[in-house]
């Protein structure tokens, strides 16, 4: 696999663990929340951090590459 790909997913990981490390309380309530939520609103949510990421990896590919 690339190690652009396990680069990224490096970066991911790390952002992810901010939330839970810095602010677990509102991390958790923050989770709490999304779990109320109508699963067609995080199905919009989720498509949209996809296209983001999509997009975002496009122009950094082109720019870069």
């Amino acid at each position: 696999m690339n190690a652009t790909i396990w680069l990224a997913l490096a970066l991911v990981l790390v952002l992810e663990g901010l939330g839970p490390m810095l602010y677990p309380r509102a991390w958790r309530r923050m989770i709490a929340t999304m779990s109320t939520l109508p699963d067609n609103i995080l199905r919009r949510f989720g498509g949209g951090l996809v296209v983001a990421g999509i997009v975002i990896y496009y122009m950094l590919r082109k720019t870069i590459g």
